[in-house]
Order: structure tokens, then sequence, then C-alpha cells
């Protein structure tokens, strides 16, 4: 499932998939796979994520 709030939060902040990866210390490729849905990252991963864009785990990950 694409993950099209995670792209959303990104776009608000002015973010390209390249700074988000170099603020959670991985690829861009790794972003790219999340926000397509090709890629589940760890809870890690996800924190990392929500902490570099202001967001909750609900928020961005959870699937209703």
């Amino acid at each position: 499932m694409k993950n099209l709030r995670m792209k959303a939060a990104r776009a608000a902040l002015d973010l390209s998939q390249q700074q988000l990866a170099d603020a959670v210390g991985v690829t861009r490729q790794t972003i790219n796979a999340i926000e397509r849905g090709d890629y589940n990252p760890t809870i890690k991963l996800c924190l990392a994520i929500c902490r570099a864009l202001g967001r909750t785990l609900d928020e961005l990950f959870w699937e209703e």
C-alpha cells in the first residue's frame, strides 16, 4: 500500500526524498520504496521518519 501520508508530510515541509533520507540515515531509494509501498520499514526507521517530519506513527503509518 502506498504511503501517501508520508509523501504529503514530506512535501508539506518542502523536503526532497534525498533530504529526508539524509535526515534519517537511509538512501533516497529507501524513502522512494516506502512511499511506493514496496518496502516495509523497521519501527526504528518509522520513528526516525516521524521525528524528521514532526508527525506521529499513527499519522504516517497506521492503516485504517
